[in-house]
């Protein structure tokens, strides 16, 4: 998908890709769902997933794979506590109408490794098992972590420092003053550099284990456009000038709260890279037929090893590949 302005005017075109993992959703999270004559009148039917602060929820083997566990809000008590979040309603197959899903801080017990469920749920990351879970699950999960880490983080009013409280089933805070803030999300650019042919760029950061390498990634600065964020970022860690630069889709990435809002864009084939000093430990152009067989082989080859199935990089780098 490219994106040029042109005097002011803005043309698109592109390559699909596949849904993110953690994009997929299926809850109803309407605001009109928040209201607290209605929240308590559905509190008894509710269901509560407990979150800990590592992003650890209890999770359930079943005959497909695995499921949040998940237990009755009334165990909680006659109302909504003050800490819990509404993720959104769900009108499961086979239910006599719609249920609420909530989100409470707290202890999970911890087990043994993903696989080895045995009688008692046992608790995994958003990262380890997001792939795995249901779109309702996926989505209930993603947006658990998001939520309950901003209200573990901004206890106090930016404004004013005062002592904050949730309000609106957790999707707000009030402090004493009457300033109310909403949960922080902070967009980033994720770019799929290509050369209009066969030749894409990967790249890895220091920090990555051997052999990790992704497509490019930067945050979106204040009075940034998305669009002139990925031509900052791509210049400054690799050093080329990018064209034609198109959407190509978004994922919650909340770790702890981006938002991965999904580029390709365009560079002169042949170009040199300059990796920049600190932040990227090396940079390459490899063509199609390389990244086919990295995919081909479960992600690795040829000494690579691509971004995992839960990323929106791994999204992007199928849909390149199967280009023709």
């Amino acid at each position: 998908m490219s994106l040029e302005q042109k005097s002011g005017t803005m043309l698109s075109s592109g390559f699909p890709i596949e849904m993110p993992v953690l994009s997929r959703a299926a809850a109803d999270r309407s605001e009109d769902l928040r209201d607290p004559v209605r929240t308590a009148a559905a509190w008894p039917t509710a269901r509560v997933l407990t979150v800990d602060e590592a992003g650890r929820v209890p999770i359930d083997s079943t005959d497909t794979g695995v499921s949040l566990s998940h237990h009755p809000a009334t165990d909680l008590g006659a109302a909504p506590p003050p800490e819990a979040v509404l993720l959104g309603t769900v009108a499961p197959v086979g239910s006599e109408g719609p249920i609420d899903y909530w989100a409470i801080p707290g202890e999970v017990a911890v087990g043994g490794e993903l696989w080895s469920f045995g009688t008692s749920p046992d608790p995994s990351t958003l990262r380890e098992v997001g792939g795995l879970l249901s779109d309702t699950d996926a989505g209930l999960m993603t947006a658990a972590v998001a939520v309950l880490n901003w209200h573990r983080n901004g206890r106090f009013c930016p404004r004013c420092g005062e002592p904050s409280a949730p309000r609106s089933a957790g999707w707000s805070r009030l402090c004493p003053n009457g300033h109310e803030e909403f949960p922080r999300t902070d967009p980033a650019v994720i770019v799929l550099v290509h050369d209009g042919a066969d030749k894409m760029v990967l790249a890895r950061q220091p920090s990555w284990p051997s052999g990790r390498v992704s497509v490019l990634a930067g945050f979106t600065e204040a009075g940034e456009a998305l669009e002139g964020t990925v031509t900052r970022e791509i210049a400054e860690e690799v050093g080329l000038h990018v064209t034609d630069i198109g959407y190509l889709g978004s994922q919650p990435w909340p770790f702890p709260r981006s938002l991965m809002v999904g580029f390709a864009a365009r560079a002169e084939p042949g170009s040199l890279l300059f990796p920049r000093d600190g932040e990227i430990e090396a940079a390459q152009w490899v063509d199609r037929a390389a990244v086919r067989r990295m995919l081909a082989n479960g992600g690795e080859s040829d000494g690579l090893i691509l971004p995992p199935g839960i990323s929106i990089a791994r999204r992007m780098v199928e849909g390149w590949a199967a280009l023709d």
